[in-house]
């Protein structure tokens, strides 16, 4: 397989040390778990030498990679959303046989990992990078991004429900749930939608909580993460972000921290 590789840019944060598996990762060639299993096949040299070791000490910016006799080099970054459908599991691969949100990327482009996961029953909003740092500041929970989804839910919907949404609940674990802001979009004669902000993201936040107030979950649709919207961009289709759609999301980024 041929790599088209460009001269290696990091940011000040990489200039130091990591696992040589996180460094294939970072260079965009692979998932760390795939860079683990060739460092293990004896694949992988690090300044001329093979390291069997996924956490032999790497320093990107210095040391030189090669993977099966090929020099590596920082790739061009690239930035990707895709409506993910419902049922389609966010996994590289599945032991159980399930379509992944990798049948729906386009196949000519290098390794590229979520920027965190919508689970199986879950649709919409999916981005994709071989930026690590980047990814890494979109779901930070310091960063405090909003994230909108749109709910479908098994009653009708009263004010009430809202606020003990915002007010939030204790967990059994000892842990809090809450959502920033929820909204009744629209009341059917047995189900709502609503519109559910979070500007943090714990496991299953929004399926749990409505659990608790006894309502069940039809359909959960992330529509935005920030200003970045999915629009109209039809179901199991992907497109690149735009420039000025990552320097917006940079600017909601650096907004809601301060």
């Amino acid at each position: 397989m041929k790599h088209r590789l460009k001269k290696p840019t990091f940011e000040r944060s990489t200039l130091r040390n990591i696992g040589l598996a996180r460094a294939l990762s970072k260079l965009g060639y692979c998932s760390r778990s795939q860079a683990a299993r060739m460092i293990r096949a004896g694949k992988v040299k690090l300044n001329g030498v093979v390291r069997l070791n996924p956490e032999s000490p790497t320093h990107p910016g210095k040391d030189r990679i090669e993977v099966e006799g090929t020099s590596l080099a920082a790739r061009e970054r690239i930035y990707l959303m895709l409506n993910k459908p419902r049922g389609v599991v966010t996994s590289a691969s599945d032991e159980k046989g399930r379509e992944t949100v990798y049948a729906y990327l386009p196949k000519n482009l290098p390794w590229l990992a979520p920027v965190g996961r919508l689970d199986k029953a879950s649709e919409g909003l999916l981005l994709f990078t071989n930026d690590p740092e980047w990814a890494a500041r979109i779901t930070s929970p310091e960063t405090h991004l909003d994230k909108t989804y749109h709910v479908q839910v098994n009653a009708l919907v009263e004010n009430s429900t809202l606020v003990a949404l915002r007010e939030g609940i204790q967990t059994g674990d000892g842990g809090f749930l809450r959502v920033k802001d929820a909204r009744i979009l629209r009341r059917g004669e047995r189900n709502s939608w609503l519109e559910i902000i979070l500007d943090e993201g714990k496991n299953r936040q929004i399926r749990r909580l409505l659990e608790h107030i006894h309502l069940e979950v039809l359909r959960l649709v992330r529509v935005a993460i920030g200003p970045l919207a999915l629009d109209r961009l039809q179901k199991g289709a992907t497109r690149a972000l735009s420039t000025e759609e990552k320097q917006a999301l940079g600017l909601a980024m650096r907004a809601a921290q301060l």
